[in-house]
C-alpha cells in the first residue's frame, strides 16, 4: 500500500477494561481529549470513543513520524478530524484521515491526497421495532427510487441488508465531508 494509505479496524468487543485501564489508556491523550470521551454515560459508548482517539494519534505518528507529545488533532466545524502541523506538506500533501464507530467496531482510514471518508455501520436486527419500522425512521433520506429498491428488497432480511447498503453508501458520502448526519 501506498505510504500514508492506512486502513485499520479493531474489534473492541472483548475489552472490557476496569475503571484503572480505562482511565490510564485515557491518560495518553491530551487533556483537552478527555471530555469528549468521558461525556458519554454508557461505558461501550466511552470505549469507541477512547479507542477511536487513541487510533487517532498513534496514525498520525506512524505514518508521519511526528512525535506524540507533537501531534495537534483539531476538528472541523462538522466535526472530522484533521492534523494541524505544517510538517507534512511535503510528503503528504493532503494528508488527511476519517474515523467511524459502530456496535463492536472502531475504524479508521488515511490518504496523503485524495479526500477520505469513513463510516462504519454493524449489521444489527432491531429489538424492539420491526425491521420495516425501524428503516422507516430513515426514509426522509433516500429518494423515491431508492426506497422502493429498499423495500422491494424481498425478505425482512433482505430489505435491512439493501437498507444498509444504501445507508453506508448515503453516510460515507458525507463522511467525506466531515458531515455527520447523526448529533
Amino acid at each position: 500500500m501506498e505510504k500514508g494509505v492506512q486502513r485499520w479496524v479493531v474489534d473492541i468487543s472483548k475489552w472490557e477494561p476496569t475503571p484503572h485501564d480505562f482511565f490510564s489508556a485515557l491518560s495518553l491523550l491530551p487533556q483537552h481529549d478527555h471530555t469528549s470521551i468521558t461525556r458519554f454515560l454508557k461505558m461501550e459508548d466511552r470505549k469507541r470513543a477512547l479507542v477511536s482517539r487513541l487510533l487517532q494519534y498513534t496514525l498520525v505518528r506512524e505514518v508521519t513520524g511526528i512525535p506524540h507529545g507533537e501531534i495537534n488533532i483539531k476538528r472541523t466545524l462538522e466535526g472530522k478530524p484533521y492534523l494541524d502541523c505544517d510538517k507534512v506538506g511535503l510528503e503528504f500533501p493532503n494528508f488527511n484521515f476519517n474515523v467511524s464507530h459502530h456496535g463492536d467496531y472502531v475504524a479508521i482510514a488515511s490518504e496523503p491526497l485524495c479526500l477520505v471518508g469513513l463510516d462504519i455501520v454493524s449489521h444489527m436486527i432491531p429489538q424492539i421495532e420491526t425491521i420495516p419500522e425501524f428503516i422507516q425512521n430513515f426514509s426522509s433520506y433516500f429518494s423515491n427510487l431508492e426506497w422502493d429498491n429498499i423495500m422491494n428488497g424481498g425478505s425482512n432480511d433482505e430489505i435491512l441488508i439493501e437498507f444498509y447498503r444504501y445507508f453506508c453508501t448515503y453516510i460515507f458520502s458525507l463522511g467525506s465531508a466531515g458531515i455527520s448526519i447523526f448529533p
